[in-house]
């Protein structure tokens, strides 16, 4: 059996890792079965701190294919992909495509491989958060509908495919894949001085003189140390300084007046930040430290002790959920409902209102750290998903 795993983009990169590794060990206990695996990376992500730095330390070896396709409109992206991606199957020929997430990758080389008659499978299948206007809802919708094999990270999302009318032998509950890496990681993420991460990463030069919390020497590796984490990325929060200067303002003067925030930027940010003038105000405020996107373990380390993580990000609502870190995501929706409070998760769906934020973060620094489980995330979710392309 030939796959061809596809990653485009930073989020993926997390998915593939236990994947491949159960590829590794199937292959190690059945050589008479060997599956030939091929990592394909399209380069949508082509920043060096956005992914070659994910594969070296998450231990994903140099991809076999490389697409560079880089960055640009959805549009351009996608066609990209699409031509590039067909001519690798006609001369690779795989029985599977296995995607990831919901990126632009995802959709494109699922469409691809269909009209070659090559089957998909797709991993973490089902999240719906019901916005059409998200680039991504349209690629998760689009590549459920023509994919061959469904693994879902929660019955929740089994249950948004069989409303679509999606055939049950399609569908596969099997965990959430993003906790096999988080599992995998966890021990060495502990092992990170939160101090070092800050001094390393740190996008000023005035990381010393800002807070006792990042002097060079210190060593905070206990949860006693309080702060938050901020990351922010999506154009609803981003693109429009009547949205971003609100939130900005929060932190500066509310959230930094309580704790340290820390705040690693995304490029897309840090453009919008300078674009709106409001880079000087972010980079003044003494007690907001602004990073460099961080690597994973970085992410995992700061995650696994803060007081309160506020983000837009859909996997670090998961990861939040399983550590019980309270968790306020800036969006009005959400294709991961099993990581809100009222479905036994630690997040909670704030949007971009400000009175709705200072509220629910009152809260939230009150609540304490509530680790959640779901079915299934216990850290063999790669395996399951390998076990069902086999027996398929």
């Amino acid at each position: 059996m030939k796959i061809i795993s596809v990653v485009g983009a930073r989020p993926n990169f997390m998915k593939i890792a236990p994947f491949i590794n159960a590829v590794n060990a199937y292959n190690n206990s059945n050589p008479e079965k060997f599956v030939n695996h091929i990592l394909l990376h399209t380069g949508q992500h082509y920043d060096v701190r956005m992914s070659e730095s994910f594969f070296k330390r998450l231990g994903i070896p140099d991809p076999d294919i490389n697409l560079e396709i880089g960055s640009g409109s959805h549009a351009k992206q996608v066609g990209m992909t699409m031509i590039a991606f067909e001519e690798v199957l006609l001369r690779e020929k795989p029985d599977w495509v296995v995607v990831v997430g919901d990126v632009n990758a995802t959709l494109a080389c699922t469409v691809t491989a269909k009209k070659l008659n090559v089957k998909v499978c797709h991993i973490e299948a089902g999240l719906r958060s019901n916005d059409m206007s998200m680039p991504e809802e349209i690629n998760r919708l689009v590549t459920d509908r023509l994919s061959d094999l469904l693994l879902t990270p929660d019955k929740l999302s089994a249950q948004n495919l069989r409303k679509e009318g999606l055939p049950e032998k399609n569908i596969r509950f099997v965990g959430n894949i993003m906790i096999d890496t988080l599992e995998a990681n966890r021990k060495s993420a502990s092992e990170l001085s939160v101090a070092k991460i800050i001094r390393d990463n740190n996008l000023l030069d005035t990381i010393p003189a800002k807070s006792p919390a990042a002097m060079p020497g210190k060593d905070y590796r206990e949860s006693e140390l309080l702060y938050a984490v901020l990351t922010m990325h999506r154009p609803s929060n981003v693109d429009q300084k009547v949205i971003l200067e609100p939130i900005l303002n929060f932190l500066t003067t509310e959230v930094a007046a309580d704790m340290p925030v820390i705040w690693p930027v995304h490029p897309r940010t840090e453009k919008m930040l300078k674009l709106f003038g409001l880079w000087d105000k972010a980079a003044e405020c003494q007690n907001l430290f602004l990073l460099h996107p961080v690597g994973y373990h970085e992410m995992l380390r700061l995650n696994m002790h803060a007081a309160i993580m506020l983000t837009d990000s859909g996997g670090l609502q998961e990861e939040c959920c399983v550590l019980g870190t309270p968790c306020l995501t800036l969006r009005w929706n959400t294709e991961r409902p099993v990581t809100l409070k009222e479905h036994g998760g630690a997040s909670v769906l704030v949007g971009n209102n400000i009175d709705r934020i200072r509220e629910e973060y009152r809260k939230a620094v009150k609540s304490g750290r509530i680790p959640q489980r779901p079915d299934l995330w216990d850290g063999q979710t790669a395996k399951r998903c390998l076990e069902a392309i086999i027996n398929y």
